[in-house]
């Protein structure tokens, strides 16, 4: 009954050879893009390949409620002890939510590939006019055949693409973990300043107390009194401001891990870590960079996309758009009430009578070269930059261990002298006191020294690994200067 009542509704038997060959067409389509499927771990192996050969750390999208609860397990484990450099960033990478919307663009890029790796659909559309005379049905059944010609190219190039959003999600791990390092190394820095500024003020408390009973003696004029009292007063100002500090660079690592509520209450280790017995020696730096920098790969990535796309641009460059499709009519005779069927096809063609291409491929070959001046330019700075970097490490690396293997224990010495010359009576309070804030001075700068040399460390892992916003400044996006309608048909 339906196919007596629409006549265009015909059985497999009853098609025209034109509707045959444009459900061959569909069919086809449809059974190529029925291989493109959603990988199983949502692009996250390179990420994870990434993390454990740089960090030796584990990361996870939490996409699911067992796999957050999972994370909060494994991150209430690691704050129940001191916590390690390694383990405060395996803390962030777990609970940092902006690396987990890091994640979920990932996700969001892998649904692009699979999206444009898709035949188009078809478009299926009914028109009714009716009128005195007779009532028009018509149906029309368009395929974008250009499209599907150009799949296995856009395919390639959102692959591409979706490789270079894998190793910014990558770029995006090391850039948390530095983040939370530099913050580490400052905290425990703070925490040490703020110890020994503690110290300092108590020892010009007393300084300032004793100067005050001399002065009642008659012993110590109100010039020296002065001095002691505003000492004393200038070293708890400092006190106070390192405290601030202090808190300032806790709530910076807290911020790194993510952490909130009674996961406060973590602790850190009292002191930097030591310096390495040896400086790392990397005579091949400006290589390892131009080897290994995420910001490269990723800008090659988009270069090779960017050459794709361009060839896209020359397979159509006369033709813009190109859509056929079967074409039916259906008359309804009004004095017989019979129905008159006819079949045929329908195309449409863009006719480029002012363009015929030749600007769109200029542009494009204008971008690419663009593209490819800017990656040489990403590379000249990417070789600088690890070149300065491996230079400030060195030379933090021989600070620090200057302080470390002599003024530090210059100062010791100085400090047991003028202590047995002062049980010997050799010397006044004050001599004793003057050493002590010169001794609390040199720790200071060794402890600055000490976290100028880790802060060098993991400017040193950027320059060679990372690159990038934070690392090593902005990164251009190639595809950004894609040319327009590159990667569509």
């Amino acid at each position: 009954m339906q196919r007596k009542r629409h006549g265009w509704l015909r059985s497999p038997r009853e098609a025209s050879p034109h509707r045959r060959g444009i459900a061959a067409i569909i069919l086809g389509a449809l059974l190529l893009g029925g291989c493109t499927t959603f990988s199983h771990d949502g692009g996250m192996s390179t990420v994870a390949a990434v993390a454990g050969d740089a960090l030796h750390s584990d990361v996870a999208a939490l996409r699911t409620p067992e796999e957050a609860a999972a994370a909060r397990a494994r991150t209430r484990e690691l704050l129940r002890r001191s916590l390690t450099a390694g383990a405060a960033v395996q803390v962030a990478l777990l609970n940092n939510r902006g690396l987990q919307a890091a994640y979920n663009e990932l996700g969001i890029a892998e649904a692009a590939m699979v999206e444009q790796s898709l035949p188009p659909s078809p478009t299926l559309s009914l028109r009714r006019i009716s009128g005195s005379a007779e009532i028009e049905i018509e149906s029309q059944l368009v395929a974008d055949i250009l499209a599907l010609a150009t799949l296995p190219a856009r395919s390639e190039i959102a692959a591409e693409r979706f490789r270079a959003a894998q190793l910014r999600a990558a770029q995006e791990t090391l850039r948390v973990a530095a983040e939370t390092r530099r913050a580490y190394y400052r905290a425990i820095a703070a925490n040490q300043r703020v110890a020994l500024m503690s110290e300092a003020a108590s020892a010009a408390d007393s300084a300032a107390k004793l100067a005050a009973r001399l002065g009642e003696s008659g012993s110590m004029n109100k010039l020296d009194q002065a001095r002691e009292q505003a000492f004393s007063a200038e070293t708890v100002t400092q006190l106070a401001q390192a405290r601030q500090q202090a808190d300032a660079e806790r709530e910076r690592l807290i911020r790194a891990m993510g952490l909130w509520g009674d996961e406060l209450s973590f602790k850190i280790p009292n002191a930097l870590p030591s310096l390495p017995a040896r400086p790392r020696n990397l005579p091949t730096v400006e290589m390892q960079a131009v080897a290994r920098r995420l910001d490269l790969q990723i800008a090659r990535i988009e270069l090779d996309a960017l050459a794709k796309s361009y060839g896209l641009t020359q397979a159509t460059r006369f033709v813009n758009l190109f859509e056929v499709g079967p074409a039916g009519k259906t008359t309804i005779d009004k004095p017989t009430g019979q129905r008159i069927r006819d079949l045929g096809f329908e195309a449409q063609l863009q006719v480029p009578l002012f363009d015929f291409g030749g600007v769109r491929v200029r542009e494009a070959e204008e971008r690419y070269m663009q593209s490819v001046n800017r990656l040489m330019e990403m590379a000249v700075n990417a070789r600088s930059q690890a070149r300065e970097a491996y230079r400030a490490y060195r030379s933090a690396y021989d600070i620090a261990a200057h302080y470390r293997n002599e003024v530090m224990p210059l100062r010791q010495i100085i400090s047991d002298e003028t202590t047995l010359r002062y049980n010997a009576m050799m010397i006044d309070v004050f001599a004793l006191l003057t050493e002590a804030r010169q001794r609390t001075a040199a720790a200071i700068n060794s402890i600055e020294a000490q976290q100028s040399f880790w802060l060098a460390t993991v400017d040193l892992d950027g320059a060679i690994l990372a690159g990038g916003p934070g690392a090593t400044g902005e990164t251009p996006s190639l595809t950004s200067v894609a040319p327009e309608g590159a990667d569509a048909h």
